[in-house]
This record gives structure tokens, C-alpha cells and sequence, in this order.
């Protein structure tokens, strides 16, 4: 049997018209007509009546519509079922991790958990939340790890998701530092020098956070935006060559702030609290990853 058969069944099934049904399925009407009659020719019974108008489904075609339906259902779910047959024999882990993460929190974090369980071949994959999530729903990875705040839920917050908070983060407002170590500029003065800032666009996952927590506080200063990007760490250099003032992960900046190369640049109401967490789908993802997750939640 041909897999094309079922859908050329179920398009006649819907219309009993041989003609709409030819055209639906982008095919001329005596080749669909000829694909019908070796579906039935397969059975070995007829699945329509040609002698009425439309053309009425027989006894056999009632059976064989939920037939159909089940196969195809069965059909769409292989790619799936082969990839987590895959995954339960695969010793890489696959995870996908947000930039800002990816060079100060996930090296330490993951050298941690080595102590404690023999990592085989690791594969990670660094990009902006906004893919990370596309990465997970694709299958594509085990695990994402990223920011989070309670109060700013993303699409890994949802089912079929779970998620460990593995560690903290503080985002801050920073500025370059002058010679005195103090900030070259600073949001006490905003309302006479419009200080310029900073800001991540909208695939950012640290952007979601702070258009939810303090972006219209942060408007209401009325200071220009005077640079966006989705990177945390071009933010960082924008921040150094003075260009205005970023909210940057401590994680990012503690190094910089203590060599006096970044001062922050506002008082600690403008500090917004991070969760670090590591999200992984509810469906097993295979023995080595399960033993993976298992250590990081007793970490």
C-alpha cells in the first residue's frame, strides 16, 4: 500500500467529489481516480459508492476512515519515536545555553558536577533564549540553561518542561568607570543629563526580563537609547567604550568591577534578582542524560 493512498482517501472521504478532491490534492482526476481503485483493489472491497452524487462512503469505507486516521497519526509519530529510541542508548548530552552564560557560569558549574559524575562527549550549543527554546522544542537538545525570574515565566516554564534552579545571578546597571573610579554615567543625574543607555532587543531573554521588571521605570527617566543588541557581552563593550549605561549579569562584570573598569551606575533599586536554571522536556531523554539531570538536582 501506498501512504499517499490514505490522504487521496480521506480528501474523497470529506468531499465525496472526485474533482475537488483531485484538486486539494494538487493531482488530475484520472490519476487520483486510479490511486482510489488500487486502495480498494489492495482491500479487496469497494470504499465508495460511484452510483450516487457525491459519492457516498460504503460500509467498508465507515470501517476504513478510522483505519486511515490511525495509520497516518502512527505515521507522523515515527521521526519522534526513532529519535528517543536514539536518545535512550546516546551517551552525549546535547544542551543549548544563553550566551551570557555560556563563558562564566557554565564552565565552573559544569567542572562542579565532574567531581561527582564521569561526563562523556558534551556538545553546547550557545545562542540567544529565543533560539534555545526553538532548540529544545525541535529536539534538537537535552537540556537549556538559562536566567530566569519568577515573575517573567518563558516558554520553558510551561509544560512538557521541568526546571532546577542551579544557581543566582544579580543584573546590575554598570557604566564606564572614570579616573576616580566613579561612573562616567549614572541614573542619579538622568534627569539633567539624559543619560544614554543600553538596552537588549526583544529575543533576548534577559530583555524579556527587564521590559517586564523595570523598563517603564526606565522610560519614565526619559533617557535615550542609544544602543541595542541581544548579546550581553556586546552590551559589556559597548559599557566600556562609554557609550552609556547596560544592565549586565554580575556573573559578566564581577571581574570588571573589581578592576575598576566598569562602577555601577545606580543604587541597588535598579538590581533585578536572577535564577540560573537548567530546563529539560518531560519526556525521557535517555539514561545518560537522566543521570545527568539527577546529580544537577542534588548539586
Amino acid at each position: 500500500m501506498n501512504l499517499i493512498w490514505l490522504d487521496d482517501f480521506m480528501a474523497l472521504a470529506a468531499t465525496g467529489n472526485f474533482s475537488r478532491a483531485a484538486e486539494e490534492r494538487h493531482s488530475s482526476q484520472p490519476a487520483f481516480s486510479r490511486r482510489i481503485r488500487a486502495l480498494e483493489e489492495w482491500l479487496g472491497a469497494d470504499l465508495f459508492d460511484r452510483d450516487s452524487q457525491p459519492a457516498r462512503l460504503t460500509e467498508v469505507g465507515h470501517w476504513f476512515v478510522g483505519i486511515a486516521q490511525d495509520l497516518m497519526l502512527r505515521v507522523t509519530r515515527i521521526p519522534e519515536d526513532a529519535r528517543r529510541i536514539s536518545e535512550a542508548s546516546s551517551i552525549t548530552l546535547r544542551m543549548a545555553c544563553t550566551h551570557a552564560l555560556s563563558t562564566t557560569f557554565w564552565p565552573r558549574w559544569i567542572r562542579s558536577l565532574e567531581t561527582r559524575i564521569t561526563l562523556g562527549p558534551t556538545q553546547l550549543r550557545s545562542d540567544v533564549l529565543e533560539r534555545c527554546e526553538l532548540l529544545m522544542a525541535q529536539g534538537k537538545v537535552q537540556f537549556v540553561l538559562s536566567h530566569a525570574h519568577p515573575e517573567v515565566p518563558g516558554e520553558l516554564d510551561r509544560e512538557p518542561h521541568r526546571s532546577i534552579r542551579i544557581g543566582e545571578d544579580l543584573l546590575i546597571a554598570v557604566s564606564a568607570a572614570d579616573a576616580d573610579g566613579r561612573p562616567r554615567h549614572a541614573l542619579a543625574r538622568a534627569a539633567g543629563s539624559r543619560v544614554p543607555v543600553l538596552l537588549y532587543t526583544d529575543e533576548s531573554g534577559l530583555g524579556r526580563i527587564m521590559r517586564t521588571l523595570i523598563r517603564q521605570k526606565l522610560d519614565a527617566l526619559a533617557g535615550p537609547v542609544a544602543f541595542t543588541a541581544h548579546l550581553a557581552s556586546l552590551l559589556r563593550a559597548m559599557a566600556l567604550e562609554g557609550r552609556g549605561v547596560a544592565w549586565l549579569p554580575l556573573t559578566l562584570v564581577a571581574e570588571d568591577l573589581d578592576q575598576g573598569r566598569l562602577a555601577r551606575a545606580a543604587d541597588d533599586d535598579w538590581n533585578v534578582p536572577l535564577e540560573i536554571r537548567l530546563y529539560r522536556d518531560l519526556e525521557p531523554i535517555g539514561r545518560t542524560a537522566e543521570d545527568f539531570w539527577r546529580v544537577a538536582a542534588d548539586e
